[in-house]
């Protein structure tokens, strides 16, 4: 079985690393890939939107199964392209078409599929620069906070939480009349706030069945105690201690089963990855997001969780044999602590060289931003390295990365010491 991954983060590190395991594998690609992946299989140079490169490329080398890592080929449609292609028409895709996709490409669409098959989710409406006089009429109908989200893709930054009413007015203003996101923010969802505890659910679905994967809880502000800018996320811990039997029920009922069925009441062929971003209020969940694809770093932290052979699970996903597939999940506890540049999230320097990851031997580091140059592992983006590591308890899994952590270094290396913080 030939796979090829598309992406070049930790999330696709983490598949790699997982897939690489099956002894169903026989040739594992991963476009454009980091130095990470590169140890577990063969990285290609290409870009994940380059559908036509991808396909030559699938059809040269036989592949058999594609892997979807990021959001964006997704909503522009790489399914499609594939099913719509002789050549390539019998590779199985895990990742929906662009339609299904749209349930993370617009918070709209999203949020009218939610308010249509009865999900629980936060109050909202939405405004475009046209009606920008009635979204800040709306806005004083509100308690604050206020949450404005971009209607489109924002590469996980298109959402403010203004915490009085002259800085959300602002915020919307610069977001519809000053493209604040570009294109992404030409429409703006304006939400109530929902007061809880997030954590996020994964599923995997060939379309007419599903698994629920284990939960997840990330970490997104860039300083200690939840305080400063947000990032794509800085540490991540799974299971999550406060999403109980009993709650994960009511999420399964109110939430996952109306999600599925809903896709089939509005024939929207949807399969792989749908991760569900939850808040927890009271004992009750509610849907702040969905995304189409895996989280980062929460995937870091969900996949080795997963005992089951993956290549064998995408197998059933490709032909819709799911249900027959009995997912076997550890009961150990799995922890991520994101090593980032300095400056990040803002402003930031490449190419710094990692000094240590040949001595890390209780943890798995990640890479989530690295790359190869002159024989040496280097940065190449904002987060660097996730280290994960297995533990009896939350608390030892995470004693672990940080110990590992500690054996690595790069200029300006920078994580978070309080990960998992709030769940003592």
């Amino acid at each position: 079985m030939n796979i090829l991954i598309l992406g070049s983060g930790g999330r696709e590190h983490a598949l790699s690393w997982k897939v690489a395991q099956s002894p169903l594998l026989s040739n594992l690609y991963v476009a454009p890939g980091n130095a990470g992946t590169a140890h577990v299989g063969t990285n290609i140079d290409l870009s994940v939107s380059d559908f036509e490169g991808i396909a030559n490329f699938c059809t040269e080398n036989k592949v058999d199964i594609v892997v979807v890592g990021p959001e964006v080929p997704l909503v522009e449609g790489i399914h499609d392209f594939f099913d719509e292609n002789e050549k390539t028409k019998n590779i199985h895709v895990i990742g929906p078409k662009k339609m299904g996709a749209q349930l993370e490409g617009s918070k709209k669409f999203s949020k009218e599929f939610m308010q249509r098959h009865e999900i629980p989710t936060a109050k909202y409406q939405a405004f475009t620069p046209q009606t920008l006089s009635q979204g800040l009429e709306f806005l004083e109908t509100l308690s604050p906070p206020f949450v404005l989200k971009a209607d489109g893709l924002a590469a996980g930054k298109g959402v403010v939480i203004p915490t009085n009413l002259e800085e959300a007015k602002s915020e919307l203003t610069e977001m519809l009349a000053n493209s604040k996101f570009g294109a992404a923010s030409q429409e703006v969802v304006i939400e109530e706030f929902l007061d809880g505890i997030e954590l996020s659910v994964f599923i995997l679905t060939d379309g007419k069945s599903y698994k629920v994967l284990p939960t997840a809880k990330d970490y997104k502000r860039i300083g200690e105690g939840d305080k400063g800018l947000n990032t794509g996320g800085m540490g991540a811990v799974s299971p999550v201690p406060f999403a109980d039997t009993a709650f994960l029920q009511k999420v399964e009922e109110r939430i996952i089963a109306p999600s599925i069925e809903g896709l089939r009441k509005d024939n929207i062929e949807f399969v792989g990855f749908l991760f569900i971003g939850l808040m927890k209020v009271g004992n009750d969940p509610y849907v702040i997001e969905y995304n189409v694809r895996m989280g980062d770093p929460e995937t870091e932290v969900v996949i080795p969780r997963i005992d089951s052979d993956l290549v064998e699970v995408f197998q059933a996903v490709g032909n819709k044999s799911l249900d027959t597939i009995d997912l076997k999940v550890s009961d150990k506890s799995v922890c991520t602590v994101m090593a980032v540049s300095g400056g990040y999230p803002e402003s930031y320097e490449k190419s710094k060289e990692i000094i240590g990851l040949e001595t890390i031997t209780d943890s798995i580091p990640f890479h989530a931003g690295t790359t190869s140059k002159d024989g040496n592992i280097v940065t190449n983006g904002g987060r660097v390295i996730a280290m994960s590591s297995f533990g009896a308890t939350k608390k030892e899994a995470l004693e672990k990365s940080y110990a590992s952590l500690t054996k690595i270094k790069f200029d300006k290396m920078y994580y978070r010491t309080d990960i998992g913080f709030d769940l003592e």
